[in-house]
This record gives C-alpha cells, structure tokens and sequence, in this order.
C-alpha cells in the first residue's frame, strides 16, 4: 500500500527565469521509487529568505498536510525550506510536533524515522546547513552590493536601458501571480511584501491589468 506524499517546491525568481519543473520531475521519481502516492505539488516563486507568513504557498502545503493527514512532505534540498535558519528551524520544529516528515533530496535525509521519531541527526545537520545556506545568501548580497557600489563609482548607471519596454504579454506573464493577489483583493503593500517587489511596480500592474481591466 502506497503512502501519500505532497512535494513542496521553490524558486526564487517571479519571472521566467527559473522553473519548479526539475525539482517537481525528480521528486516524482524518488516517489515512484520510494512507493509513495503524490496526492499534491505545491510550487511557489518567492525568496527564501522570507519568513514563513509572507510565504502563502509553503503555508497552504503545510496547512493541506496537516487537514488531509499527510505524513511525508517531498523538497528538493533544504534551501528550498529556507535561507533564514531561524525560519527554517521553526517549521522543523513544527512539522516533527504534528508528526509530519519531510524528506530533503540532495541532502538524503528525512526529519523522522521509519518508526516517526525524530532523527538523532537531523537537528543538528539542518542548523548547520540552514545556517550555512544564510551566511551564503548575505555574502552573494555583500558581493552584488560591492559591485554595485564599484560599478556607480566609476560612472555607470542602473536601471533598465533607454527603449527597452517588456510587452504587456510578457509582463502578463512575469507578474501573473502579482496580478492574481491583486484581482483577490490583497492590498498593494501586501502584495509587494509577499512577492518580494517594490510597491510602485505593484501599483503599476494594477493600474495596468486591473484598473484598465474594469
């Protein structure tokens, strides 16, 4: 008898520039093999260092497992969880006190084990990785920042080059989640604050696919 199973998956990018679907095929796989039902996908685009009540997605899975009495939660590797340790540790701790596991992929490990105990391990292996992928994540923004600064200092300028206008259908697209919360009625600086923008691209898109819409 199969057991059920959700996969929980995360990219950082809003746009086109990243997809959930590798991270979806190979947990798939590991399902397939490992005997367990995938009963539902759950992909999200937004940064991992958000915390966890900006994260509307990560929160639907969770709050799915926990109604539909789903014991294995599916995740590629353990920064798609998180970048903020703190963060991450939370919903560990969460999930082993409902008695939820979750399986990380690259990193070959479950939260419980066969009997739904707690791993002995498992505490300290995602402390240090968690707090790993967090000091990785502030030294690529110390790197960015630096050569910002650099790249200003010098004479260059930011911001998109003159003429280079995104077409409506690409826009449509790259904000296709942005305009959704905006239709549902989330207000603009909440909207911002969950898909990880400023607010006055935001207002933007609502002025364009939703007050224009009217």
């Amino acid at each position: 008898m199969r057991t059920d199973a959700i996969i929980y998956a995360r990219v950082s990018s809003v746009g086109d520039r990243q997809s959930t679907e590798r991270q979806v095929s190979d947990l798939k796989r590991y399902a397939e093999y490992s005997n367990l039902s995938v009963v539902r996908i759950f992909e999200e685009k937004i940064s991992g260092a958000k915390k966890n009540q900006e994260r509307p997605v990560l929160l639907e899975a969770i709050g799915f497992a926990r109604e539909h009495n789903i014991r294995q939660i599916l995740i590629s590797e353990l920064s798609r969880l998180g970048r903020n340790a703190f963060e991450v540790l939370s919903t560990v701790k969460e999930m082993i006190d409902c008695g939820i596991n979750i399986y990380f992929q690259k990193e070959q490990f479950s939260l419980l084990d066969k009997e739904g105990k707690p791993s002995l391990f498992a505490p300290v292996m995602i402390a240090t990785l968690s707090t790993c992928a967090q000091l990785e994540r502030e030294n690529i923004k110390f790197r960015l920042n630096s050569g910002r600064n650099n790249y200003i200092a010098k004479g260059g300028r930011l911001g998109r080059r003159k003429g280079s206008i995104k077409s409506e259908e690409r826009l449509k697209e790259e904000y296709k989640e942005t305009i959704q919360l905006l239709k549902k009625g989330y207000s603009v600086r909440n909207v911002a604050r969950l898909q990880g923008i400023g607010i006055s691209t935001v207002q933007r898109i609502r002025k364009q696919f939703i007050n224009n819409a009217k």
